[in-house]
């Protein structure tokens, strides 16, 4: 099940055309550590596409190294078919890419509306040539448009003048979440954003997730929890030890040997597949 990079290069035009991220023999090590080790998939349009591991598998680094903050030691990254591993952290977000973090990374004195429109005013400024054509009203129109339709297919309608500290750690997610798209992005990395939530909030997240991607938005989650990925995601893989060791459907993914053992040891492992 894993992903052969030749074989992803010969293969037909118009399944090159319909991916997203192209991730390519990439690698960071620091020193004689191997955060992630030749790891190679591909995004397809319209898909929630996950990475599943247990805690220190190379998740985060590896996320890391798709926006540029983190240097890669070799490997390809491409968007839309071009080539980005050279340019900086501050340009990813220009090509179409945006993302959220592990931890809550909101303004507390913002109301709701007011960290949303901080999204919205990063993605006008990446806009380029055609937003610098714009009048200084209509991109003012163009960020408060953003807002209300981030604020609207995020379920934050009636929470805009709220300051984050009086919400949930679930609608602060939500928040993330909703700043993040409020940039206009093609592709949409999440890193754990269920993290530190219970069920119930996992499940709306969830849900969600599947919505956004009804809307058309491709999405890379990055979790651990592996019933969360399981219902969510289109296509799965499976790290351990910085190294892709499973790739597939997600239930298929789960199912494999390599990824119970990296989960549970190869003692559980075994005693799970008896059951």
């Amino acid at each position: 099940m894993t992903t052969d990079a030749a074989a992803r290069r010969s293969a037909p035009t118009e399944a090159v055309a319909d991916v997203v991220l192209g991730v390519d023999d990439v690698a960071v090590h620091f020193g004689g550590i191997k955060a992630v080790d030749g790891v190679t998939f591909d995004i397809t349009r319209g898909k929630i596409f996950g990475i599943l591991g247990p805690n220190g598998s190379g998740k985060s680094t590896l996320l890391g190294a798709i926006t540029r903050l983190t240097p890669l030691t070799r490997g390809t990254l491409t968007f839309e078919g071009n080539p980005f591993d050279g340019v900086s952290p501050q340009k990813v977000a220009r090509l179409g890419i945006a993302r959220t973090f592990q931890t809550v990374r909101l303004l507390p004195d913002l109301t709701v509306r007011e960290n949303v429109a901080l999204g919205a005013d990063l993605g006008a400024a990446h806009g380029g040539i055609r937003e610098l054509t714009l009048g200084r009203r209509a991109l003012q129109k163009r960020s408060r448009d953003a807002v209300a339709e981030s604020l609207e297919r995020t379920g934050l309608g009636g929470f805009e003048d709220i300051r984050p500290g009086e919400l949930s750690y679930g609608l602060q997610r939500r928040v993330e979440i909703a700043r993040a798209i409020a940039m206009s992005p093609r592709l949409l990395l999440l890193d754990e954003p269920t993290a530190g939530m219970n069920k119930s909030e996992r499940q709306d997240v969830s849900q969600l997730l599947h919505k956004l991607r009804a809307e058309g938005l491709t999405q890379l989650l990055v979790e651990h929890d592996v019933a969360m990925m399981v219902d969510t995601c289109d296509t799965l893989i499976a790290m351990n030890f910085g190294a892709l060791i499973a790739q597939g459907a997600p239930h298929d993914v789960v199912r494999e040997p390599s990824v119970q053992e990296a989960y549970l040891g190869k003692r559980g492992a075994k005693d799970a597949r008896s059951q």
